[in-house]
C-alpha cells in the first residue's frame, strides 16, 4: 500500500506584506516512490508551495494559511522545522543561501553532525556523496570558491546524506550547463530508484526534465493548479501554451510541420516518440519548403581581442589562454561552455573588472587598456549571473534609475524610460516594492532592467533568462533583438540552447580556458564532438531529424530556426 507523505486540503496561503492571496484552494497529494514535476509561470505559486512543504513558510515567511497541510499524516502547523526536516530535504534555486559549512566536506557534513552520526560513519558518507557527485576534488574548497554547476551540486549532496522521505528541488537547472544539467535529472532519478523516496521538481524547463520519466506533471497559474496529469497527456492539450509555459522543441518543430499531438505518439520522449511514415514525410516536407538562407552582416568590427590571457592571483590557475576572437557591430552572439570554462571571467576582463596577463582588446577603434571601469561602462553594459552582486538600492524603481541619475540624466526622461523597461520586464506592477521581497529570478529581471535602461553600444549579458518563465524569457529577449535591430551589439553568456538557438547569429564556444569553435549555433549544436568538449547537449532537433531520416541534421535546425524567425518571432 502507497504511503502518502505530503497532502494538500483545500490550501490557501496570503502572504502578510501582500493584499491577495499567492495560493488558493490547493488539493494534491504525493505518494512516496512518486516523481512529480511542479511547473508553470513565474508568480503562479510554486515557490510558495515548496515553501509550505519545507517549512520555511510559517517559520521564516509570515502569513495567512488556511485548509489543511500533512506531511507524513502530520498537521504541519503542529511540526517543527527541525522534524520537517527529517521527512523533506531541499535544494534551494540559490545555492549561496544553502552553505553552511566552511568547506565542501563541512557543508556535505552539515545534516550529518546535526543527528550526532559518530564521525567515521560520517566521514565515509561525505566521501561516499562527493563521489557520486564529482566533488572529491573540491572537499577542501569554500563551496562560494566554486562555479555554478559546483555550488548545485554541493547543495545536492547536502540533501543526499539524510534519510528523507521527500526530495525537493527548486529549479535545481537554473545554474548548471546543458550537460551537467542532463547528468543532475539522471542524478534525480537514481536517487530516487535507489531511495524509493518521493521527488518534487519545480523547474520550467519542461524537455529538459523529462531527460527522465516523471510520473505526473502538476501544472499551476495565478495560485491553482490547472492540471494534474501525465506528462504525455499535458503536451497534448493546450495548457501549457494557455499558462505561458515552453514546451519541448521537438514538439514546436512537429506542430510547425502540420503534426497533431496526441498521447499515442508518447510525446513526452524523444527516444519514445512514435511517428507513422506520414508524420515523418511532414517533417522532410518542412524541412525541404524551409531551407535556411545566409543572414548578410557587416563586417564593422566592434571589439577586437587578441592574445588574451588572464590568471587569478589567489589560486594562480590560467583561466584564459591565447584568447583572440572578434565581434562585429549589430551583432547578437552567444557565449557557450562549460561551467568553468572561462565565459565569465572573458566578459569580466572585457569590462575592466580583471585585469588581463597580456594581450589587446580594441572596442571600436579605442584601446580599453587606457581606460577605467567607469569609462568602459560608457560602451559596454555588463550583467551578472549573480543578481545579489549588483543591486545596491533598496526599492526597484531607484535600482533601475540609478545609472541614468549618475549621468544627470533630467528625473522626468528618467521616469520615462525607467518605466518602460520595467513594462518590458514585467516588472512595471512591481516598481514600488522594495527589492528585498523579490524571488531570485525576479532579482534577475531588475538588473537586466537596470542595464537595459541605459543602452550601451555593447550589452553582455550573464544567464539572462535564468530563472524566467518562458513569457518574461521571450518579453526579455524580444526586448534584446530590438535593441540589437537598432544597432546595439548582444552578447550572451548562456546555458540556455534553445535561447541560442532562436536568437544568437553565431556562437563563441569556450573549454577550459580556450575558443574551440566559433561558428552558426546549429553547426555547435550538432557537432558531438564540440558538444562533448564543451559540456553542451545536442538540440532534441538534431535527433528528430535523424529519427525523420534527415541525413542533413545541421540542416534541419537551420530550416528551423529560419522558419521561426521569418513566420513567429517577427509577430511576437
Amino acid at each position: 500500500m502507497s504511503k502518502t507523505i505530503i497532502e494538500f486540503k483545500e490550501l490557501g496561503f496570503q502572504y502578510r506584506a501582500q493584499a491577495n492571496p499567492t495560493l488558493y484552494n490547493i488539493n494534491l497529494k504525493i505518494e512516496k516512490g512518486e516523481k512529480v514535476l511542479i511547473a508553470g509561470p513565474s508568480g503562479c505559486g510554486k515557490s510558495t508551495m515548496a515553501n509550505l512543504i519545507n517549512g520555511l513558510i510559517p517559520f521564516s515567511y509570515k502569513g495567512e494559511i488556511t485548509g489543511s497541510l500533512l506531511i507524513d499524516g502530520k498537521e504541519s502547523r503542529d511540526m517543527s522545522l527541525f522534524d520537517i526536516s527529517h521527512i523533506v530535504g531541499t535544494v534551494l534555486q540559490d545555492s549561496d543561501a544553502q552553505f553552511v559549512g566552511m568547506t565542501v566536506a563541512e557543508d556535505l557534513a552539515f545534516a550529518l553532525e546535526n543527528d550526532c552520526i559518530e564521525q567515521g560513519a560520517m566521514k565515509d558518507r561525505v566521501k561516499e556523496i562527493a563521489d557520486i557527485l564529482n566533488l572529491k576534488a573540491v572537499l577542501r574548497h569554500a563551496p562560494f570558491e566554486l562555479s555554478g554547476g559546483q555550488k548545485q551540486r554541493v547543495s545536492v549532496g547536502g540533501v543526499m546524506v539524510s534519510d528523507v522521505d521527500l526530495f525537493l528541488f527548486d529549479e535545481p537547472l537554473a545554474n548548471l550547463d546543458p550537460k551537467t544539467g542532463k547528468q543532475a535529472i539522471e542524478l534525480i532519478d537514481d536517487l530516487q530508484k535507489r531511495t524509493g523516496a518521493a521527488v518534487i521538481i519545480i523547474e520550467h524547463r519542461i524537455e529538459d526534465v523529462l531527460h527522465r520519466p516523471i510520473d505526473r506533471v502538476v501544472l499551476m497559474n495565478e495560485g491553482r493548479i490547472v492540471s494534474d496529469t501525465s506528462p504525455d497527456e499535458l503536451l497534448s492539450s493546450k495548457r501549457l501554451a494557455d499558462c505561458g509555459v515552453r514546451e519541448p522543441l521537438y514538439l514546436t518543430a512537429l506542430k510547425y510541420a502540420g503534426i497533431e499531438i496526441s498521447p499515442d505518439i508518447h510525446p513526452s520522449s524523444l527516444t519514445g516518440l512514435t511517428l507513422s511514415d506520414d508524420h515523418k514525410e511532414k517533417v522532410r516536407d518542412f524541412f525541404n519548403q524551409n531551407q535556411a538562407k545566409e543572414k548578410s552582416s557587416t563586417s564593422d568590427k566592434l571589439l577586437e581581442v587578441a592574445d588574451l590571457s588572464f590568471t587569478y592571483e589567489k589560486t594562480n590557475k590560467r583561466t584564459l589562454n591565447d584568447i583572440s576572437v572578434s565581434i562585429n557591430k549589430g551583432e547578437m552572439v552567444a557565449i557557450v561552455g562549460t561551467n568553468g570554462a572561462g565565459k565569465s571571467t572573458f566578459s569580466k576582463v572585457i569590462c575592466g573588472m580583471e585585469t588581463q596577463d597580456h594581450g589587446t582588446i580594441m572596442f571600436d577603434g579605442l584601446d580599453f587598456a587606457t581606460l577605467s571601469i567607469k569609462e568602459r561602462a560608457e560602451h559596454v553594459g555588463y550583467v551578472m549571473q549573480n543578481p545579489n552582486q549588483m543591486i545596491s538600492n533598496v526599492m526597484i524603481f531607484d535600482e533601475v534609475a540609478m545609472g541614468l541619475r549618475l549621468r544627470g540624466v533630467p528625473e522626468d526622461e528618467v521616469k520615462t524610460r525607467v518605466e518602460k523597461a520595467l513594462d518590458i520586464c514585467g516588472l512595471y506592477k512591481m516598481r514600488n516594492w522594495p527589492i528585498s521581497a523579490l524571488s531570485y529570478g525576479q532579482k534577475k529581471r531588475v538588473t537586466i532592467c537596470s542595464i537595459l535602461v541605459l543602452e550601451p553600444d555593447m550589452m553582455i549579458l550573464d544567464e539572462p533568462t535564468a530563472g524566467q518563465d518562458y513569457r518574461n524569457y521571450t518579453k526579455i529577449m524580444e526586448f534584446l533583438k530590438g535593441l540589437n535591430e537598432r544597432g546595439i551589439t548582444i552578447v550572451m553568456i548562456t546555458h540556455d540552447m534553445h535561447l541560442m538557438l532562436e536568437y544568437a547569429d553565431r556562437s563563441i564556444v569556450f573549454s577550459d580556458g580556450r575558443i574551440i569553435a566559433d561558428m552558426s549555433c546549429a553547426e555547435v549544436l550538432t557537432n558531438k564532438d564540440i558538444v562533448d568538449r564543451a559540456s553542451l547537449k545536442e538540440t532534441s532537433l538534431y535527433h528528430l531529424a535523424g529519427s525523420c531520416d534527415i541525413s542533413d541534421g545541421t540542416g534541419f535546425v537551420q530550416s528551423f530556426i529560419y522558419y521561426e524567425r521569418k513566420n513567429v518571432r517577427k509577430h511576437e
